[in-house]
């Protein structure tokens, strides 16, 4: 258990960040899995406009350092590759 008043703090700190960045990761997930449906259904240009959208949110989720640079890319990369493969 923390003993320090620092170390408490940290423990709040800590505490708080999580679940802004929960939120972020999970804002993320939603607007990537809009893209998904639309490419379930076979709709491209749906699933262009969801990934025009995805794109920001991705940049957005790095810059905030709750993903990795190349893990977003190749999230990016990988949903354009589908949507792109639509007839």
């Amino acid at each position: 258990m923390a003993n320090t008043p620092q170390a408490k703090k940290r423990i709040r700190r800590n505490q708080a960040r999580a679940v802004v960045n929960g939120n972020r990761v999970g804002r993320i997930r939603t607007f990537i899995k809009k893209v998904e449906a639309a490419l379930e259904a076979g709709d491209k240009t749906t699933a262009a406009t969801a990934l025009q959208a995805a794109q920001p949110e991705l940049a957005r989720g790095v810059a905030k350092g709750v993903l990795h640079k190349n893990t977003a890319s190749r999230k990016f990369a990988r949903l354009t590759k589908a949507v792109s493969a639509l007839a």
